[in-house]
């Protein structure tokens, strides 16, 4: 029984519904009714499965298919029912006829992956690809007279894998391998050249100032032609290139698409050379959002739609090519820099050669006088003056010895040194060198084993650079070891000859191991008999090694020692030939060494014999109640400690040396000294750690120190200012200007009553210690190094100068009217101190502190300043943080006072302290008019450091400028 006709696409959704109502009888199918048994049964087959198919029947290939099929032909649907299959799908017939006529001839089924066809099913001629079988479809009588089609639409999976492949190729031109920007995107643009069908042109611009400029470009000379090399990235309105393409709203980060290309150019793209119509401007990613790197311009294939996929992929693009030029500029950037260093590197040892040259001279004028001098028979020097040529002598022996060094490294690093290799007793020169420190090796408690058998064959070497090599090691050795042994061994091997210097010292860390041959490093924190050292010394000893053709390792352990081992091949050693060279004359330089390291073995409790009270020099200043006063100086350097003890000791000050902070403070508990002179760096304890030990402990709070040092410079002054000391003198220094600062500090803590210890009066009295009943600490301290009260009135004020800085009646202090007999200044509510040093309840009204003093214009002025203003702020029980702040930046202030006051009306600094509602205040005046400092004066930081502790203001007149820094006390 036949079925009804409706029954037949019942099951076949809304395509079925569609065929249903389909007036088959004008196909040349013909009436549903007269089909075959085999084609209703293909039909049902059809619309019953969800996967894509289409049923060819007949010679005409009528058309019938599913839902799933009519997606794929997007607005070919529903028009295709029923037609013509040659028709609908004309444009890429000439792909599917061969593959439908194979399946009608041979009754054989084909597949056919990714097969790409020409759609025009959105408007547009449409790059398609599917994977699709074609198989023959047979009639009742088993005759072929269609073709089944099944397929799937594989389109965003073969485009997306294409796509994938150009960002990798992306990925790898820009993976830092070229050498510059230009390289970087010339590759980009091969990599974009090689993926026509996504990327039929483009061009990279780059940000260069307020330009973008053309970097690189893909499309060929149409594209070259038509695209502008540079524009200002700043246009915005009226016509040009910029505007044309998008690319001015582009260089701000927004993405611009760009219609009508093909008005512009004709370029022929995608799979069947249509002309690009549209092109995408996206911006090249950077830190900042509106500020991008460049742009990239690519042009839309005209067989793919702009969808969102699309677009991603662009974006995907411009990030790889912004990535690729971030990493090709930061290449760029690192080489310059690179070679920027090697520049430096060659000028600096070119520095070092030439310098080292120069200092021959004048040290050769230098060390023949003094050595003349010293072995004058006939006009002996006297005892005295003897000790002085003998200290010049020797510290300019170890300049040259410095020198020499210099000198021989950066011929070294320059590649100019050579060896002068000649046939030597190896093994006796090596003892002869070693035997050379034996007494310094004893003296400092150690055993010194030698081992240098003679060798079984001559070597050949540059006797030079084999003392420098033994002279550094044994230096090395001698510096870090403190108990045990220092062994030098001298082995010959089958293939090296090895010279090895072992010893029993503190040993290097791992960690420091794989730096300890660079030069100017220093292993921080390690203890040593000196802190003296240019840092060169083992990379001396690598790069001579390595010129006479061997090397050098190291063996450490912490706590147990260290070995040094220097090899030098049998095939390097023979370079000569020729009796044994006459190697007298070497050991200047171990001697050298021996002499420098004898300083550091200087016994502590020698050391710190106190030096006699002398007669004073009058070039350096008459005696007065100061003499007697007790100093003891920490310096690691011998020549150093008994030069500064010749030279306060011939003040009539008592003298006591030690060689390192640890001994200073050993001494200090002692014996109390009425002043410490430190220098900074030295082995153990340093200069400011034993600053910030002294300044950390109530009974050695007060203490004066002054620092003595080589670091010049604003930090290093600062950075011991600001732990506490007293004053800082840089390296070199003249005799009188130390010994002045020395007086300045000693006075104005005789004045304050700062002292510990008595201190005797002019007349023979003694002066209480601060704290006792009869010596507390006064309300407001005096002048300090020459200072004297300034009345506020006339003094550096709040505001313009001249102008009265307090109120009226308001009461102060160090000038002003009295404080309130019998309480002391409070501040924030704090409790003053009462004057047997106890303390008192915080009053309910806040007292106001008012003080000021006037220094002459010179730069020891703020050494005093600090110190009077330190004592005033400290009587208020302030908060040690908040002084140490203050006095940072009123040190800058009065530095500033001292340098910028041109033609001064007054060579004087005003300063004005006052403490009042919780806000300490502090003016400085002085009575030039300003000047801009030179740049070599400028540290850069004067301003900074101001305002980064309080808030600065500034007033500057005709008659002088006045700079108030003012603070708020922190909250109790």
């Amino acid at each position: 029984m036949t079925r009804p006709t409706g029954d037949l696409f019942a099951d076949g959704g809304e395509t079925g519904r569609l065929m249903a109502g389909l007036d088959w009888a004008a196909t040349p199918l013909g009436p549903v009714d007269g089909w075959p048994q085999s084609l209703r049964a293909a039909v049902r087959m059809v619309l019953s499965s969800r996967y894509p198919m289409l049923l060819l029947w007949g010679d005409r290939f009528t058309q019938l298919y599913n839902d799933a099929y009519s997606a794929l032909i997007g607005d070919k649907h529903p028009d295709a029912l029923g037609g013509d299959v040659r028709v609908t799908l004309a444009e890429g017939w000439d792909v599917l006829a061969p593959l439908v006529d194979e399946a009608m001839a041979t009754g054989v089924a084909s597949w056919v992956p990714a097969l790409r066809l020409l759609l025009d099913r959105s408007g547009y001629r449409e790059e398609a690809y599917f994977s699709v079988s074609h198989a023959p479809a047979r009639d009742d009588e088993g005759r072929t007279v269609g073709v089944l089609t099944v397929c799937s639409e594989v389109t965003d999976q073969v485009v997306g894998e294409r796509r994938l492949r150009l960002l990798r190729d992306l990925s790898i031109g820009g993976d830092g391998r070229t050498v510059d920007v230009a390289s970087t995107c010339a590759r980009l643009a091969e990599a974009i050249g090689g993926h026509p069908l996504d990327v039929p042109f483009a061009a990279i611009y780059l940000r260069e100032g307020a330009l973008l400029r053309r970097a690189a470009c893909v499309g060929g000379g149409p594209v070259a032609a038509a695209l502008p090399g540079t524009l200002p990235t700043g246009q915005k309105h009226g016509w040009g290139p910029g505007l044309e393409w998008g690319l001015s709203a582009t260089a701000t980060g927004t993405t611009t698409e760009v219609a009508g290309v093909d008005r512009r150019f004709a370029l022929p793209a995608g799979p069947w050379d249509d002309p690009v119509r549209t092109a995408l401007a996206l911006p090249l990613p950077s830190v900042e959002a509106d500020q991008p790197l460049g742009m990239v311009l690519v042009g839309v294939s005209p067989s793919r739609g702009l969808d969102e996929a699309y677009r991603s992929f662009y974006a995907l693009l411009a990030q790889q090519v912004a990535v690729a030029v971030r990493n090709a500029r930061a290449y760029e950037e690192e080489r310059r820099r690179a070679e920027a260093l090697a520049e430096l590197d060659r000028v600096k040892t070119g520095f070092f050669t030439n310098v080292s040259h120069e200092f021959r001279t004048p040290l050769t004028l230098m060390l023949g006088p003094l050595t003349d001098a010293l072995n004058d028979n006939e006009h002996p020097l006297p005892a005295t003056q003897r000790d002085r040529v003998d200290t010049a002598w020797r510290n300019a022996t170890r300049l040259l010895t410095l020198v020499n060094s210099l000198l021989t490294f950066s011929s070294l690093e320059a590649g100019q040194a050579h060896s002068e290799a000649r046939e030597v007793d190896l093994a006796g020169l090596t003892t002869e060198l070693v035997s050379v420190f034996r007494a310094a090796v004893e003296r400092a408690g150690l055993r010194l084993e030698v081992d240098c058998p003679p060798l079984p064959r001559p070597v050949c070497v540059d006797p030079v650079n084999w003392e420098r090599t033994v002279t550094n090691l044994l230096s090395n050795a001698l510096k870090y070891t403190f108990v045990g042994r220092i062994r030098v061994a001298l082995a010959a091997a089958d293939e090296e000859v090895r010279l090895t210097v072992a010893d029993t010292g503190i040993g290097i860390a791992e960690t420091d191991l794989p730096r300890l041959f660079e030069r100017f490093h220093r292993v921080q924190g390690a203890r040593s008999r000196s802190h003296e050292g240019t840092g060169i010394g083992l990379a001396l000893v690598r790069e001579l090694a390595r010129l006479e053709g061997g090397d050098v390792r190291v063996e450490s352990q912490v706590g147990a020692g260290t070995t040094f081992t220097v090899s030098l091949p049998w095939s390097t050693t023979g370079w000569t030939a020729g009796p044994v060279a006459d190697v007298d004359g070497v050991g200047d330089a171990a001697r050298a060494a021996v002499q420098e390291a004898t300083g550091w073995l200087t016994d502590p409790a020698q050391a710190g014999v106190s030096a006699p009270a002398g007669p004073p020099v009058p070039a350096y200043g008459p005696t007065d109640a100061l003499r007697d006063a007790r100093i003891l100086v920490a310096d690691d350097n011998a020549d150093m400690r008994a030069y500064l003890a010749r030279l306060l000791g011939g003040q009539g000050w008592r003298v006591e040396t030690v060689g390192d902070g640890r001994q200073a403070l050993a001494a200090i508990r002692r014996e109390r000294p009425d002043l410490v002179l430190t220098d900074v760096m030295m082995p153990d304890v340093d200069g400011f750690e034993l600053v910030r030990r002294l300044r950390g402990q109530a009974d050695t709070r007060a203490l004066p120190v002054v620092v003595l040092s080589a670091r010049a410079g604003g930090d290093a002054s600062v950075e011991g200012l600001d732990l506490g000391a007293d004053d800082y003198v840089v390296k070199p220094f003249t005799a009188a200007e130390l010994i002045a600062r020395i007086r300045a500090t000693l006075r104005g803590v005789r004045t304050r009553g700062h002292r510990a210890d008595a201190m005797p009066d002019p007349d023979g009295s003694f002066e209480p210690a601060a704290g006792s009943a009869a010596g507390a600490r006064p309300a407001a301290p005096a002048g300090v190094g020459g200072a004297r009260p300034a009345a506020p009135a006339d003094g550096a004020g709040d505001g313009a100068p001249g102008t009265p800085g307090g109120s009226a009646g308001s009461p102060t202090v160090g000038g002003g009217p009295a404080s309130v007999p019998g309480t002391g200044p409070s501040v924030g509510g704090r409790a003053g101190r009462a004057p047997n040093g106890g303390r008192l309840p915080a009053p309910e009204q806040l007292t106001t502190l008012d003080t000021g003093w006037t220094y002459p214009a010179q730069p020891t002025s703020a050494a005093a300043m600090r110190r009077d203003v330190r004592a005033s702020l400290e009587g208020l029980d302030v908060d040690p943080d908040t002084v140490a702040d203050l006095l940072l930046a009123a040190s800058e202030a009065v530095n500033n006072a001292v340098e910028h006051a041109q033609r001064p009306a007054r060579p004087e600094v005003r300063v004005r302290l006052r403490v009042a509602d919780d806000t300490v205040r502090i003016s400085v005046r002085d009575f030039g008019t300003w000047r801009d400092r030179r740049p070599a004066m400028d540290r850069g930081r004067g301003a900074t450091l101001m305002n980064a502790y309080g808030d600065v203001r500034m007033v500057s007149t005709a008659e002088g400028t006045t700079v108030t820094i003012e603070r708020r006390l922190p909250p109790t």
